[in-house]
């Protein structure tokens, strides 16, 4: 092998090093799933969407986590959803509780009900009790 195939080979394991390391997570940590089901709530199990609400804290963990980097996050305390999405919009997720807890139940009808049964009126099957979707796990 010649002295330039091996600089070209050796040029191209460094780049290829480089590139690996920079798509590791940061601190050795394992990216958070985009989705997670809460356990824990009054109503039962709550989606919980971590891309979004990182999104929207502009993603800065000690928002929402008391470390701001903390080293194993899912073994951090669950803070209560109301601890941010209160009856009045207030920062940072600049979402009340209706609007978080029920994504587009005032978008159309205002009342998720009356969208529900507007949905069953065309032969789907939309719940419209709360507890068809709200499991009471917790009680």
């Amino acid at each position: 092998m010649t002295k330039k195939s091996l600089l070209a080979v050796l040029a191209i394991l460094c780049a290829m090093g480089l590139m690996l390391s920079l798509a590791a997570p940061a601190y050795g940590q394992a990216k958070p799933k985009d989705t997670y089901i809460l356990k824990g709530a009054p109503m039962g199990g709550v989606k919980f969407e971590h891309k979004l609400h990182a999104e929207r804290a502009e993603n800065k963990c000690e928002t929402c986590h008391h470390a701001s980097k903390p080293e194993k996050p899912s073994e951090q305390p669950q803070q209560a959803c109301t601890s941010c999405h209160t009856k009045t919009v207030t920062p940072p997720m600049k979402t009340n509780t209706v609007g978080a807890f029920h994504k587009n139940a005032t978008a159309t009808t205002g009342n998720c009900i009356d969208c529900h049964k507007a949905e069953n009126a065309k032969d789907k099957k939309a719940p419209v009790k709360c507890m068809d979707c709200h499991k009471k796990e917790n009680t």
